[in-house]
């Protein structure tokens, strides 16, 4: 059974190129500075301003179209020219895992309030082995009540949100008796039962992403807002087009993954857990940039119990991470010190 999709091996080397990715950021200062010199002319009329203004105004319009039509050429020629040679091996991947007993890891982070009943959720589905907590510096009771409640707790002393889903999927790892490693948050926001959904995609993949973007699986009252909710569907869709022919991706936040251990292994090495709240979108990138087949589920997204610590405590700081992760999607993510 072959791990690694055979996309990464066979590519030309030009096909690789995210033209469509650079068409689309080309064309968009294209029309930034196209927008400048109509606010410039709205300017000069208000301002009744002398015809050396209108001069700028005027070449800055007309050239603004310069980089569109390079960006849009650009866009074109991914869609028509490159794409099949991106896709030119596509198969449709049926390879079921060898088992499907999983080792469960959660990030927890002052979740006391809920990390009890998060484990209990998991331990009782019938083919997780074990529940693992990745206790990261919590100051309340988040680890004495994991205990209680039956999970195994790691304590991992690096602060950040990159330093806990690491050191969880290195947790689970560990584990020779299951060939899974399902990643996800201590606080409620998923269930257990959406693990059998995943494992209906597991044959087509060597990673499992679940998408909180379907809006009859979503609780009417979460922590994500609509701002964080079609910036992350924007993200998505970067993300898409940088990988154009290798998968649909609509949401490159959410923590609930089901891994293959075998392709995990290989691709961590090459994550950084310095990146903090954008690291599920530099997980996702960099998996599909070493060859993994990534396939999006729909799961469930409930409200969470307890405050948010993460990017969606607030709009503001939603922004912040999300144009961490569309940098870093774009221009690369910085190196491991």
């Amino acid at each position: 059974m072959t791990e690694i999709s055979s996309s990464a091996n066979v590519a030309p080397g030009f096909s690789r190129f995210p033209a469509f990715l650079y068409g689309l950021l080309i064309a968009g200062l294209g029309m930034a500075v196209y927008l400048t010199g109509v606010l410039l002319g709205f300017f000069r009329l208000l301002l009744q301003a002398d015809g050396q203004l209108l001069w700028v105004v005027d070449r800055i319009v007309w050239y603004s179209g310069v980089p569109v039509v390079a960006g849009l050429i650009l866009i074109l020629c991914d869609l028509f020219l490159l794409l099949p040679y991106k896709r030119h091996d596509r198969v449709v991947r049926w390879a079921p895992s060898d088992g499907k007993s999983l080792t469960v890891v959660l990030t927890a982070f002052n979740d006391e309030l809920s990390i009890g009943a998060a484990v209990e959720d998991f331990a009782a589905h019938p083919l997780v082995q074990r529940v693992v907590v990745v206790d990261n510096n919590s100051s309340d009771r988040t680890a004495e009540v994991a205990r209680k409640a039956g999970a195994i707790v790691v304590h991992e002393p690096v602060p950040g949100y990159g330093s806990c889903v690491y050191r969880a999927l290195r947790e689970g790892l560990r584990y020779t008796d299951t060939d899974l490693t399902l990643l996800c948050e201590g606080d409620m926001t998923f269930r257990a039962y959406d693990i059998d959904k995943f494992l209906a995609y597991l044959p087509h993949a060597d990673l499992v992403n679940g998408t909180r973007i379907s809006e009859q699986l979503r609780e009417q009252r979460t922590q994500l807002s609509t701002f964080m909710y079609y910036g992350n569907f924007f993200a998505g869709k970067l993300l898409e087009v940088k990988h154009l022919g290798k998968g649909t991706f609509t949401d490159v936040g959410t923590t609930y993954k089901l891994c293959r251990n075998r392709p995990l292994e290989r691709l961590l090495p090459y994550l950084t857990p310095s990146i903090n709240l954008e690291f599920n979108a530099h997980l996702l990138d960099t998996a599909l940039a070493r060859g993994l087949a990534v396939v999006e589920c729909p799961i469930t997204f409930h409200n969470r119990v307890g405050l948010s610590k993460g990017g969606n405590s607030s709009n503001w700081k939603a922004l912040r991470v999300g144009t961490r992760m569309i940098l870093g999607i774009v221009f690369g993510w910085r190196k491991r010190r």
